[in-house]
């Protein structure tokens, strides 16, 4: 139904983009960043970028990388390649939590919703960042994940099956991740405040008592951890490029 005469429509909430780059990326085992390191011959950093980059939701974008690398971000990545929404480049910290806190401390209060997204996955896509915005805005946070669907098995110390878990209402939590300003600032300084450490930000929100909403994902949107995930993004890559040419055609 629309608008009656004279009412404006719905503001669209004002989405800023935290990117969490401050990691080391030791079991790469490589001496360069995980985030530095290239795929199709650009930085995964840069892939994720230019994404958030190009997405109508995105109003600006909030960087939190290495101290010795903040230079190089600015000149080779947010230079280079004409990111003009990076409004903000912070000194991350020695944990991937403690970046996301560092970064939203530079998330002015005019933003609505903060979407959190991991530098290496270079694969979401403009689907995935207007569903989970959408989703925190009604909900108030709102995740990217996908179905469990291999079977699940509990162990003991022994290494012996315990039992085999139901894997229907099991999902693997992937990034972007959205949420309402405020409520993510409240569950970090909460976190800081307890000494409690999450594997990512949903954990911190759930603490608080607050649900979350899941978004259906990807298997393409891989987060590039070791050597293999490089070998298989290169692939993702190449089929999509593939896809590309014979749309064009």
């Amino acid at each position: 139904m629309g608008n009656s005469p004279g009412q404006s429509a719905p503001q669209a909430p004002r989405v800023v983009a935290l990117v969490p780059a401050a990691g080391r990326g030791h079991r790469m085992g490589s001496n360069t960043p995980k985030q530095f390191l290239t795929l199709g011959g650009l930085p995964l950093l840069a892939h994720s970028l230019r994404v958030l980059e190009a997405s109508e939701a995105i109003s600006a974008i909030v960087l939190a990388a290495p101290q010795v690398d903040l230079d190089y971000c600015r000149r080779d990545i947010i230079d280079q390649y004409g990111l003009k929404k990076v409004r903000q480049i912070v000194a991350g910290g020695a944990e991937r939590q403690d970046s996301v806190r560092l970064g939203l401390a530079a998330v002015g209060d005019d933003a609505d919703i903060v979407l959190v997204h991991d530098a290496v996955r270079p694969f979401l896509t403009p689907t995935m960042i207007a569903q989970v915005v959408e989703a925190a805005a009604k909900h108030g946070a709102a995740i990217v994940a996908i179905p469990m669907r291999d079977t699940v098995k509990r162990a003991g110390a022994d290494g012996l099956i315990e039992e085999t878990v139901d894997r229907k209402p099991l999902w693997l939590a992937q990034t972007p991740q959205a949420f309402k300003r405020a409520l993510l600032q409240e569950a970090h300084a909460k976190a800081l405040q307890n000494g409690f450490r999450a594997t990512d930000d949903a954990q911190l929100v759930e603490q608080l008592g607050h649900r979350v909403a899941i978004v259906e994902g990807s298997t393409d949107n891989i987060k590039v951890t070791r050597p293999e995930d490089l070998a298989m993004g290169e692939s993702i890559l190449a089929s999509r490029q593939k896809v590309r040419k014979s749309q064009s055609l």
